[in-house]
């Protein structure tokens, strides 16, 4: 698993950052780039995305949640608060309901950690039985939909071809159609019941600050998503953006950034809920 780990005040909350499908890392590098040095910044790259290897196996929800929470506690990262969008909000928060003594605060963004109601049309023609991993595999059709479908303000030429880089062949391209294919249409489906763990444990954060960011032009993550977030969590500080998209890291950077700016804020200012986790043998 490659990740970013850049260095930040000892004594401040750490920021864990959790990318979706079909991005990466480079997903959070304007929010990395406001933090660090004040925050330490740490944003893996899922297995099979970005610059971590590319196996030739099929991981599920509950392989890169077992990911996430392998390297946080190889890194040892204390007070985190979990940053995450699309698939890394179920991925997060699993890995944060396993080490709910080391969170300290939760930043979501278009995001989901439910036992999924819907299935948007998009999603199903990609789910297709040959033609789907044909288009998204041989093709990248699916990456190349995304840099051009998830935002409402056109990615520069560079910023798209940044998104797709890791994406550049048929065997590199099999985590976005897995990640595709590990969407559950029912309970048959083995992600159904992790999605559903999650879902169930989703009130244990009443105590933590939390904070939902979300673009309200988003046709996978809708505002019906955001409602269902804000019925378990109505402490919750809620920034709707009526002109953002799904990936509204990139359509509202500025008001991201606030929002987690004022979060920090809150983290600071609440109780202390446990004391630092001390590793065997420390």
């Amino acid at each position: 698993m490659a990740y970013v780990d850049q260095p930040g005040d000892a004594d401040a909350p750490t920021l864990l950052f959790v990318h979706g499908n079909p991005t990466w890392s480079y997903h959070w590098r304007r929010l990395i780039a406001e933090r660090r040095g004040v925050n330490r910044c740490v944003a893996p790259d899922h297995i099979g995305c970005g610059r971590s290897d590319k196996p030739a196996v099929t991981l599920r929800l509950a392989d890169r949640i077992d990911h996430v929470v392998e390297l946080v506690e190889t890194l040892d990262l204390q007070r985190i608060v979990l940053v995450a969008q699309d698939w890394g909000g179920a991925i997060g928060l699993g890995a944060m309901q396993r080490l709910r003594d080391r969170l300290a605060g939760v930043l979501l963004l278009n995001t989901g950690a439910f036992r999924p109601w819907f299935i948007p049309w998009r999603i199903r023609v990609c789910r297709t039985p040959l033609l789907g991993p044909l288009a998204m595999q041989g093709g990248n059709l699916f990456s190349r939909a995304a840099v051009h479908q998830t935002t409402t303000t056109k990615l520069s030429p560079q910023i798209a071809r940044a998104y797709l880089a890791p994406y550049d062949s048929w065997a590199n391209r099999r985590a976005v159609n897995d990640f595709v294919r590990d969407i559950p249409l029912g309970p048959r489906h083995p992600t159904w019941q992790t999605l559903g763990e999650i879902e169930d444990r989703l009130t244990e954060l009443d105590g933590v600050p939390i904070s939902l960011v979300w673009g309200l032009r988003d046709w996978c993550f809708t505002p019906e998503c955001l409602e269902r977030f804000q019925q378990v969590w109505p402490e919750a500080e809620t920034t709707a953006l009526p002109g953002a998209g799904h990936w509204v890291a990139e359509d509202a950077p500025g008001e991201v950034a606030d929002a987690l700016a004022r979060l920090l804020v809150r983290v600071s200012a609440a109780p202390a809920n446990h004391e630092p986790t001390v590793s065997a043998g420390e």
